[in-house]
């Protein structure tokens, strides 16, 4: 099969796979009540939401996993990929079940759930440097400066790979906010991975590109069903494991701009109701300041994949650079 086969029936089939599971899981999700519990201390509009059905990052992950299996070599750097994307997910699905079954917003206990990542993120690591023959060294974009961090490497792994699984966490707050957003990001991820001569990694990424738009055929507002941490903390994964892969960890940020921002925000409420008692906005994450100024769910999600669509614009073009 040529590359641009690859490429292409990666794409599909992940997106159709997506889309027919979703006909299948949507109705079984309903009739035993796998609906979401809202926070409460989120915005009042939301709690018309409650009972949506969620765990959909399961719809998503089946058609990744069909396109990984039916299109691309099982080599191992495909392995790695899969088996971190789906073990998020499966850490993801434990939050959600115990968030269902207890009927509560919290589920799996946050030290739990980071020793699980961070045991992932060394499975990454190490298949990378020690497996796969990757260099300990970070490219500087715009300036080709290398960064050999030498054993330190694995532990920035784990930060890239935690970062970026919590940080499509927190995106994860509107109707195919995060869906839309990652469509952008994976597909910028599949250019990169070209440019670097990975056609399966960049067939990997096109996976999830097409799971994505599956999945927002039914997450588009007003969603039919969530993602939930099933499906974010899997796409948080999957980006990262990108980055790693292609040796692109100083990208990434740039490339998920928008998750970095939505962080960020969070961030910065904390620090300053900390320090001073004072919330620089109405709500974090940023989705929510705009909803409490007023801007409908429609307005804050496509204003959202603009400014990832410009991100990951950027991002690309920083590979002409990148040495």
């Amino acid at each position: 099969m040529s590359s641009s086969h690859i490429l292409l029936w990666s794409f599909t089939i992940s997106l159709v796979v997506t889309v027919l599971s979703g006909l299948v899981l949507i109705p079984v999700f309903c009739r035993l009540k796998f609906g979401q519990t809202i926070r409460e201390d989120g915005p009042r509009a939301h709690l018309r939401k409650a009972g949506t059905p969620t765990m959909g990052g399961v719809l998503f992950l089946t058609g990744i996993t069909a396109a990984a299996v039916l299109v691309l070599p099982l080599n191992l750097e495909i392995i790695a990929v899969l088996l971190v994307t789906l073990g998020h997910g499966l850490l993801g699905f434990a939050d959600d079940f115990i968030k269902i079954v207890r009927r509560r917003s919290l589920g799996l206990r946050a030290r739990d759930k980071l020793l699980a990542q961070v045991v992932m993120s060394l499975f990454l690591g190490f298949t990378a440097v020690n497996l796969l023959g990757q260099d300990t060294s970070l490219t500087v974009p715009l300036t080709g400066m290398q960064l050999n961090l030498g054993f330190w490497y694995y532990i920035f792994t784990v930060l890239v790979v935690t970062g970026t699984t919590n940080a499509v966490n927190l995106t994860d707050g509107l109707d195919g906010l995060a869906a839309g957003s990652m469509a952008f990001g994976s597909a910028a991820y599949a250019v990169i991975a070209l440019m670097m001569d990975k056609v399966n990694l960049a067939a990997f990424a096109l996976a999830v590109a097409g799971g994505c738009l599956g999945f927002l055929f039914y997450n588009r507002h007003p969603a039919k069903i969530f993602m939930g941490d099933t499906g974010s903390l899997a796409l948080g994964a999957g980006l990262a494991s990108l980055a790693v892969l292609t040796g692109t960890e100083l990208v990434l940020p740039v490339v998920g701009g928008l998750f970095v921002m939505e962080t960020l925000s969070v961030i910065i409420q904390v620090i300053s109701f900390r320090l001073t008692g004072k919330r620089i906005f109405r709500m974090s994450p940023l989705h929510h300041h705009f909803e409490l100024k007023g801007w409908s769910e429609r307005k804050v999600v496509h204003v959202f994949w603009l400014a990832a669509m410009v991100a990951a614009v950027v991002g690309i073009g920083l590979m002409y650079n990148f040495a």
